[in-house]
């Protein structure tokens, strides 16, 4: 472990004079595992293209964009872990609101050959190289192992 692990886990120190504690921040390393954690079970992330289908797709980023969110909150604003989830998260955004609002035939955009197929196939391969960009950066910046699905969509 190193220093600073040890001393953002102190929670106190006192002396016959005076008393000091605190609670301290969550160390990035733990909150960056967690959110590589949380990211590789999602089949948006690396399934097949051709398996994929608008609908899920949308439930599914908006839950990565709303973890996102979440976790942001316990970082440190200048941390670069902040901007890693920040590049994720505008990546969600991007996807979801390249279709907004879609109440007519949502199953056009999942219907091979039609132009609606097409652009959901672009915006998804899109997502995915940023977040895979993204995560790749996150693993490397933290010693972090990343699941092989998952993995396959970090760029060489």
């Amino acid at each position: 472990m190193k220093f600073n692990e040890v001393l953002n886990k102190v929670t106190g120190v006192s002396c016959p004079i005076f008393g000091v504690s605190w609670n301290p921040a969550e160390l990035d390393i733990e909150i960056a595992r967690r959110i590589i954690i949380f990211l590789e079970p999602r089949r948006v992330l690396y399934a097949p293209m051709g398996i994929e289908a608008l609908c899920s797709s949308i439930d599914s980023v908006g839950k990565i964009k709303d973890y996102l969110t979440l976790e942001l909150q316990k970082i440190q604003s200048e941390s670069n872990l902040s901007e890693y989830l920040r590049g994720m998260r505008k990546a969600c955004n991007k996807f979801l609101s390249t279709f907004p609002e879609i109440k007519d035939d949502k199953c056009i955009y999942c219907k091979p050959g039609s132009n609606e197929y097409q652009e959901f196939i672009l915006s998804l391969g899109e997502f995915r190289t940023v977040i895979g960009t993204m995560v790749g950066q996150v693993s490397k910046a933290y010693g972090i192992d990343v699941e092989d699905d998952l993995a396959n969509i970090i760029p060489e």
